[in-house]
This record gives structure tokens, C-alpha cells and sequence, in this order.
């Protein structure tokens, strides 16, 4: 009998320290999914093949997120040896603000040293998704976008753009770095470009759904008429980064700031509200944490549909709303996005990204009205 019971203590201990173990291995950041004796494998591509995805379905119903976001920043270390310039606490950019008042980082070029935060970055090896809208004469836009992209943008970092288009025939074949690929997802066409820009939320949600989630850590938001011309790095990442409205980051109070005004809309900001205004051309953050904010915005558009309202600016009115009460965790000077309308002022050192001039009665598909 004494025996009998000594083995079954052994037994449970034995199983309760398994558990332990387990737990430990959790706790350290590694992901379990399930059981197995061989090493993880990833799926290579060739540096200039195309990935053809399954057409997105126009009445497919969006479903709940199933992913719990579980990448997270790891810990700041980085390789030993690693030469850069010694930091100081006395000497920065003292012509610009570099911090929010809810205490974020306020990111423009002189805050931050490009060597060593890539290099920590690259250590942690996040996948970071890009999603661009090609529809109709956009098409045009990709070449530069993608070249100057794979020049420029997160360099050595791997990178999937997630390319929505109605004509996947007009999409270039480009050399790529490695661990880059482009994958494109086919969308309807449109008859006014208010129905482009509000569509790409309601494409995006169901398309990170179906696929995106698990082949991302990060996500970003770009226009394809742009163009990249400077290093856009590490600095960008954290878990939900804005970017500066070029037009309205210096002198415009709080109430000349474009807001839905209509209290009609879901969008509406009442006066003697807002922080800053953000662009709807650039941003990113983690992949969950965008997905909510493109889901909202997506979700908030359609209820303004039902009421008979569009807002002032599209997503990019509920883009702000969200953000107002939900801050970013970062924001990007216009640095990270510019436009080739405009000269470029003394304070911004840097164009990272600029938007293309372009002729809008000819490229959008209702003129530009």
C-alpha cells in the first residue's frame, strides 16, 4: 500500500514539473502551437515571384478576430561590437516638439540613431505586412512605389506587400530583396473614389482575417502614389504609429483642423476638441492593434451609410476620430509623409515618402469629384 502511494506521488510530481517546465517555456516568449520533433520551416520565394491569392469575396461576412495578437517587442538587445555615436542627454533637435503630451515618442530625423534601432529591431525579426490599393488607373503608381520601396523602406527587414487591385495584369515584375514578396489580392473596380478609399477598409478587414494575421507581425497602411526617397526604418515600429498631417502640424489650432464637424456622423469631433491631425496615406502598428483600427473604421462608415452621411474625409475622419481617444503609441513626423506639391520647410530634414503630383480629373475614375 505504501508502495502504491510512493509511485503515484512520483507520478505526480513528475507531471507537475513537465507542467512547470512548460510554463517557463511559455513565459520566455516562445510560441507552442503544437507538438512536434522537427524544426520550424519557412517557405521560400523567388526574389521576383508574384503570389496570386484567392480572390477577394465582395459579400463575404467579416468575422471575429481568432488571433490574440501575441507578438509583442522583445527585449532592446542587440548585437556586441556594434559601433555608433554615444547618445547624450544634453543635445537633440530643439526646433520641434519630440514627445506628445500623453508622453509618446514624436519621431522626426535627429531623435534617434538609425544604426543601432534597426539593429535591434532585426534581432527581434518582426514579418511586416504593407497594404497598397491599385484600382484603375492606380495601377501606374506600383513601379515607383515598389522600387524605391525595396530601396528604401524597413531595408533587410522582411516584408510582404499585400497589393488590392482590379487589374493584376498591370502589376511589374521587380527585383526583390530577400525575404520580400508581393502578394496580390483582386478587388472590384469603382465608380468614384470616395468608394475606393472608403472600400480598402472594408477589403483590408477581410482579407487580414482570411490571411493576413498569420503571415504578419506589424501592419502598415500606405497610399501607392507615393514615392519613397530616404530610409524609413525601425524607428516607425511600435504598436500603433501616426504620421503628421503635412498640412496642419504647425500653426492650425485644434479647431481649423479638418475634422467631421456633423454630429450626425460617427466620425464627428466637436469643437474644442483633437490633438493633432493625421494622414490617412501612412500608418501602421502592430498587426491586431491595426486590425481593430481598420475594422472601426470600416464598421463606423457603414453606419454612416445607413444614416445618409459620408464623412468629410473618409476614413480618414474616422481614422482621426479613433486616434483621438485611443492614442497612438507613436507619432511620425511628416517627414513620413510628404507631397511633391509642396516645398519643404526648414524643419523637416528628411523627406522619407512623398506623394506623387498627379493630373485627378484623368487617374480617378469620377474625375476627381
Amino acid at each position: 500500500m505504501l508502495r502504491n502511494i510512493s509511485r503515484t506521488h512520483v507520478f505526480i510530481s513528475v507531471v507537475f514539473l513537465l507542467i512547470f517546465v512548460g510554463a517557463i517555456y511559455i513565459y520566455s516568449g516562445n510560441a507552442v502551437s503544437s507538438l512536434s520533433s522537427c524544426q520550424p520551416c519557412y517557405e521560400t520565394h523567388e526574389p521576383n515571384r508574384i503570389v496570386l491569392e484567392t480572390d477577394v469575396v465582395e459579400n463575404e461576412e467579416i468575422k471575429p478576430s481568432s488571433n490574440n495578437g501575441n507578438w509583442k517587442i522583445g527585449d532592446l538587445t542587440m548585437q556586441t561590437g556594434l559601433k555608433y555615436a554615444q547618445p547624450s542627454t544634453q543635445i537633440g533637435r530643439t526646433d520641434v516638439n519630440t514627445v506628445t503630451n500623453w508622453n509618446a515618442p514624436l519621431v522626426w530625423e535627429g531623435t534617434f540613431d538609425p544604426v543601432v534601432i534597426d539593429a535591434i529591431y532585426k534581432k527581434m525579426d518582426p514579418r511586416i505586412a504593407v497594404i497598397v490599393f491599385a484600382v484603375g488607373k492606380y495601377t501606374r503608381f506600383l513601379k515607383g512605389f515598389l522600387e524605391s520601396g525595396e530601396k528604401y523602406f524597413l531595408v533587410d527587414f522582411r516584408i510582404t506587400y499585400y497589393i488590392f487591385t482590379d487589374n493584376e495584369e498591370d502589376v511589374p515584375r521587380i527585383g526583390m530583396r530577400e525575404g520580400r514578396k508581393i502578394t496580390i489580392v483582386t478587388v472590384p473596380s469603382a465608380k468614384r473614389w470616395q468608394d475606393v478609399v472608403l472600400g480598402r477598409m472594408k477589403w483590408a478587414t477581410m482579407t487580414i482575417d482570411k490571411q493576413i494575421r498569420k503571415e504578419a507581425d506589424y501592419l502598415f497602411m500606405m497610399d501607392i502614389d507615393s514615392v519613397f526617397h530616404d530610409r524609413f526604418g525601425a524607428e516607425s515600429l511600435s504598436r500603433l504609429s501616426a504620421v503628421l498631417h503635412r498640412g496642419y502640424y504647425k500653426k492650425t489650432s485644434r479647431d481649423g483642423f479638418p475634422y467631421e464637424r456633423r454630429p450626425q456622423s460617427k466620425a464627428y469631433i466637436p469643437a474644442g476638441e483633437g490633438d493633432y491631425y493625421y494622414t490617412a496615406a501612412v500608418w501602421g502598428g502592430y498587426l491586431e492593434d491595426m486590425y481593430n483600427l481598420v475594422k472601426y473604421c470600416y464598421n463606423m462608415s457603414e453606419e454612416d451609410k445607413k444614416n445618409n452621411i459620408e464623412a468629410v474625409w473618409q476614413e480618414e475622419s474616422h481614422l482621426n476620430k479613433y486616434l483621438l481617444y485611443n492614442k497612438p503609441t507613436k507619432v511620425l513626423s511628416p517627414e513620413y509623409l510628404w507631397s511633391d506639391y509642396d516645398s519643404v520647410p526648414s524643419d523637416i530634414k528628411v523627406v522619407r515618402i512623398s506623394q506623387l503630383v498627379k493630373n485627378y480629373a484623368e487617374v480617378r475614375p469620377n474625375g476627381g469629384h
